[in-house]
């Protein structure tokens, strides 16, 4: 029931306008995909992504796996069901947080013994009981579990974990069996160019639908990623959808589609949010900041979501100092719309062929 369909290719780069058929509706690429890491994007509601036009999210397999449960979603009729969302859903395997939240983990090649960051409790997590609870959770693509290595690390640190990465996929196809949900791998490499090659190639031997790049915006300098994307560009198969995982500030969405990258996604927006900060077209604010007390203005003069149309800076400035969650609720809303409203225009740039006028323009006005 997946399908991806290359519509457009840009004349300049390797810009590409796509798009994806998924078992609960169409998603057009390229696409950001805002995260609801425990089954709800923080401070918004599924009406909310409606309203914004969000075609697909993410939900993790590590946080729902520990709370409430596979079983307890897969109950009502999994996330779709669950969280009241009939628009597109990916979940990642859990393998970035188990590396990263657990104070206590073992790996080893059958899999990775670790302590809940919540409560302490002892699991072990394998290849075959992710797919058990990615199927459970009944996202429309589910990723394989992988083995992220840190940054930095040494080459034979990110051999290994490469090599593990993929036996783990290998054995994630065997034990993959709906057919109403995608299964993407996941390339590794942290930046060794070979490592990535390898992981890539031995990837596309085992024939995914589609591939996910792991591992990167983790501490590298954004030139190690971009030159990272631009392998990928190159070794990837074209008629298939590459996403690049955990990637979404703006700059770095153009950065990724000039590369070839068709999804991303990203806590960013609503993190930016909960801190009191907002995107504009000339670049992100701290709305919290003393000089926005008396400043009526909208959060970005041109945009046109609900929240810029009917709030001020003051007004949202006046919520966070009185401790309010409307705050959060406003400068979520307003972040994630930004971001893909941005999505939408790249796709209409690539499509008139006319997208490095449109990455020039963007980055000459937006303020890093």
């Amino acid at each position: 029931m997946f399908q991806f369909e290359l519509l457009h290719a840009n004349k300049e780069g390797s810009a590409r306008r796509g798009r994806l058929r998924l078992s609960h509706g169409l998603v057009e690429t390229p696409i950001f995909m805002p995260v609801g890491t425990q089954a709800t994007v923080k401070a918004l509601s599924s009406e909310d992504l409606y309203e914004i036009g969000a075609g697909i999210i993410l939900s993790n397999t590590y946080h729902l796996y520990l709370r409430p449960g596979a079983e307890l979603i897969a109950k009502a009729h999994g996330l779709h069901g669950f969280m009241n969302w009939k628009g597109g859903i990916l979940t990642d395997s859990g393998g970035f947080q188990v590396f990263s939240l657990s104070p206590l983990r073992q790996i080893t090649d059958e899999g990775v013994y670790f302590n809940s960051h919540i409560d302490g409790s002892k699991h072990f997590l394998t290849p075959e009981k992710v797919m058990e609870i990615e199927q459970q959770l009944g996202a429309d693509i589910a990723m394989c579990f992988d083995e992220c290595a840190p940054y930095p690390c040494s080459y034979e640190e990110a051999e290994k974990a490469v090599e593990r990465t993929t036996r783990w996929a290998e054995r994630c196809l065997k034990t993959h069996y709906r057919e109403d949900q995608a299964l993407f791998g996941i390339v590794q490499g942290n930046v060794f160019p070979e490592l990535r090659e390898k992981s890539a190639r031995d990837l596309i031997a085992l024939d995914f639908p589609g591939y996910g790049i792991g591992g990167l915006s983790v501490g590298e300098p954004k030139k190690e990623m971009y030159a990272t994307l631009e392998l990928m560009d190159a070794i990837l198969p074209q008629e298939k959808p590459r996403y690049l995982m955990g990637v979404g500030a703006p700059e770095d969405l153009l950065e990724g589609v000039i590369r070839g990258v068709d999804m991303f996604d990203c806590v960013l927006p609503t993190r930016l949010a909960r801190h009191g900060s907002a995107y504009t077209r000339e670049g992100r604010i701290t709305v919290r900041n003393a000089v926005y007390a008396e400043d009526f203005g909208a959060l970005d003069p041109s945009c046109s979501c609900c929240v810029c149309q009917n709030y001020s800076r003051a007004y949202i400035r006046h919520l966070i100092k009185a401790g309010e969650i409307l705050a959060h609720r406003l400068l979520s809303y307003h972040n994630v719309y930004f971001l893909t409203k941005i999505m939408e225009e790249i796709r209409k740039a690539i499509e008139e062929d006319r997208f490095m006028t449109y990455y020039q323009e963007f980055l000459d006005k937006y303020k890093l």
